[in-house]
């Protein structure tokens, strides 16, 4: 039924201008502004749809995830536009002081937007 379709996903932020900036400026994506959202255009011609929500709830999972050829290098460069990695020091899934969880499987680095959903940059998994 859906085999031919042009799936897209989407989720909410609290203000479309601070996603514009960050995803735009720190994140470096192409967007563009439908109906005075966000539409980023990923890599292979997807496309993901962000809606402002006044009562928006930050996902408590991971929205977004971007495969990168080198986690240190992304996360250091994400960490000298301000991004802050979360850091997690209990469970299977603890990071270093980078934020970095390197135990195994892909490396992977958790941040959040300026709404407060989750997003990573991990090293050898593809999409």
């Amino acid at each position: 039924m859906f085999k031919s379709t042009h799936t897209f996903s989407s989720f909410s932020v609290d203000d479309i201008q601070r996603a514009r900036d960050f995803y735009g400026n720190i994140l470096g994506l192409e967007f563009s502004t439908p109906m005075d959202q966000l539409q980023l255009h990923i890599a292979g011609g997807y496309k993901i749809f962000i809606y402002g929500k006044p009562n928006h709830v930050p996902a408590t999972y991971t929205v977004l995830n971007f495969p990168v050829d080198d986690i240190d290098k992304a996360v250091d460069e994400l960490a000298k536009k301000g991004v802050k990695f979360e850091i997690y020091n209990e469970g299977q899934m603890q990071t270093d002081e980078k934020g970095i969880v390197r135990n195994g499987g892909p490396k992977i680095a958790w941040f959040k937007d300026p709404a407060g959903n989750f997003l990573s940059v991990l090293e050898g998994a593809s999409g």
